[in-house]
């Protein structure tokens, strides 16, 4: 028995070191910031779940590393850093998690950090004597009717190029389409002395949303008309409705364009090639089509 005691005594404290080095620290995140500490040298992992981008001051440069993939998060501080904020914005549906940060040198014999599981603040159930309450209260305030998707797809474009990153509203279903480099916007608004270039482009539940830069090229001011817009579109709607000069600091501005089940580019008017391919047709000769109405 002493000798099974022993053994026992002896394999307890290689379990309780497993333990350890496998641990992970969970925090909920209730919308309050969560506090990260941060050892110099050490690379701590902060696990979310989710596709995120991570912001981070430009004062910090190279003092941290960050690095993200597959919802996974990598910091590792190259000196000490002073308390400091981060933000997590998920790519799908833009809600931000905020990360207060802050790393010290780390002492002789000190453990290292666990790594940290980040979970969303989940809804508490009513209780039984609260549900009647709740539904009656749901009833009440029922909610407003639906945003339409063009509406809330333009606004969202708007926000991610114009607003700061911390005040995008979150837009679930949507996801970033990727946009031609060299699509040709040139039959967009060919009455009007402007050029035009594609941004960039979202999508939701079969709506496409596209920005697209509009310079003035004219030595004029402009006013602009979505009427102007040639194209098979939902909606159009500029962020501003007028353009200054050539060289003026207005002479630029963006313009929210929506389609419907397919992109940009398939909404356009067809483009005239310069060149015209039914030349190389094979056409009979003249000929041989006379000798045979001849023959008949």
């Amino acid at each position: 028995m002493r000798l099974v005691f022993k053994a026992a005594l002896l394999s307890l404290p290689f379990s309780l070191i497993v333990t350890v080095s496998q641990a992970v620290e969970v925090m909920q995140w209730k919308r309050l910031p969560l506090a990260i500490p941060l050892f110099v040298g050490q690379e701590r992992v902060i696990f979310i779940d989710r596709n995120v981008r991570v912001g981070v001051p430009a004062e910090l440069g190279e003092r941290l590393r960050v690095q993200s993939a597959a919802g996974t998060v990598y910091l590792r501080a190259n000196e000490t850093i002073e308390p400091t904020r981060l933000q997590l914005q998920d790519a799908v549906t833009g809600e931000l998690i905020l990360l207060d940060i802050m790393a010290l040198e780390s002492k002789p014999g000190q453990a290292p950090l666990e790594d940290v599981r980040v979970i969303a603040q989940a809804s508490e159930a009513p209780s039984p004597a609260t549900a009647p309450a709740t539904k009656q209260s749901e009833r009440e305030t029922e909610p407003a009717p639906r945003t339409p998707i063009p509406v809330a797809l333009t606004r969202y474009a708007a926000q991610n190029l114009y607003a700061p990153l911390r005040t995008v509203e979150p837009l679930p279903g949507v996801r970033r389409v990727n946009v031609t480099k060299d699509l040709s916007l040139d039959l967009l608004i060919p009455s009007l002395p402007v050029q035009a270039k594609a941004l960039a482009a979202w999508r939701l539940d079969g709506y496409w949303v596209t920005a697209v830069h509009l310079s003035n090229l004219s030595p004029a001011p402009i006013d602009l008309d979505p009427r102007l817009l040639l194209g098979d579109f939902a909606t159009a709607t500029f962020q501003h409705l007028h353009l200054g000069p050539k060289g003026d600091p207005a002479e630029a501005t963006v313009a929210y364009i929506t389609t419907h089940n397919h992109g940009l580019g398939r909404s356009l008017l067809p483009t005239i090639s310069p060149i015209d391919a039914a030349l190389n047709l094979e056409t009979p000769p003249v000929e041989k089509a006379s000798e045979s109405r001849d023959e008949k």
